[in-house]
């Protein structure tokens, strides 16, 4: 048995975790709604893997309770509207799809297969409390997008660029329990935190090519990067804790309501649990 401690915390590390499938396509991020169903994401080529379901979905012990998102090109990134529709970021479709539990399709953000409308291969999405969406685009675009929560285009923010308020591979959002907005600005170095209007606050770093981002409920940034490490920062950016060594590199990551911490890895395609102590 394998432990990590993050902060005052000790977890005990449970690994590959869930039930999912070994021959559609490989784990790429995992997201929880507010009941503690688990969303996992796989990505598949569409040119010549088997047509399947790209999202998995199970219970807080693992089991595997549905599945959907067959028409799914590229699945990148995932997350869940405050409303519980499941956003999944196609990346190469250049679209955001929302599926609510069943696997319906509710609304699409983007023009499908269609580059710079607006999205140019879009990383991930993140959501205010109140629907509000931030969209991190991503890995052929270096801007945040918003829109309100009925889908309506708002101004974003981000150019090209290594300065505050600048992107290169801008490849997760997530809004914080204090209305700050962090980006994993994955070529830069560093997550970015800004307001919920896109003005620059503060950097977080010692960090090698940041993979994902999100926040607890006292306002902490928890992130992985390539090194691959797991970090915890404070609110203000002060590192808290960080763990190596016995993780490999998570490319999506989500803290599920009973304190467990879920960790997409691509390489080895699993999804690893970190139960606290």
């Amino acid at each position: 048995m394998l432990y990590v401690t993050l902060g005052a915390r000790r977890y005990r590390i449970e690994r590959p975790w869930g039930d999912l499938p070994t021959d559609m396509g490989g784990v790429t991020d995992v997201a929880t709604d507010a009941d503690g169903r688990i969303y996992v994401g796989l990505r598949r080529d569409s040119y010549t893997s088997a047509p399947g379901p790209t999202v998995i979905v199970l219970d807080a012990a693992g089991a595997r309770i549905g599945a959907f998102g067959e028409e799914v090109a590229d699945l990148h990134m995932l997350d869940v509207a405050p409303d519980g529709l499941i956003h999944v970021v196609d990346r190469d479709a250049h679209e955001i799809i929302a599926f609510d539990r069943e696997g319906v399709v509710r609304r699409r953000l983007g023009t499908r297969h269609q580059a710079c409308k607006p999205f140019n291969s879009p990383c991930d999405i993140g959501f205010a409390p109140d629907g509000t969406a931030y969209v991190a685009d991503g890995y052929a675009a270096s801007r945040v997008h918003v829109f309100a929560p009925d889908g309506t285009p708002r101004e974003g923010w981000g150019t090209p660029g290594q300065r505050a308020g600048e992107f290169s591979t801008p490849h997760s959002v997530r809004v914080g329990v204090e209305g700050e907005v962090a980006v994993a600005d994955r070529e830069n170095n560093r997550v970015q935190v800004f307001t919920l209007e896109g003005r620059f606050l503060r950097s977080l770093y010692l960090l090698h090519k940041p993979m994902a981002v999100t926040a607890d409920a006292e306002g902490n940034w928890w992130v992985t990067d390539q090194v691959p490490s797991l970090s915890v920062f404070s609110r203000q950016g002060v590192l808290i804790s960080k763990a190596r060594a016995v993780l490999n590199g998570a490319h999506g990551m989500a803290l599920h309501p009973d304190g467990s911490v879920l960790l997409a890895e691509m390489t080895p395609s699993r999804l690893t649990r970190l139960v606290p102590e």
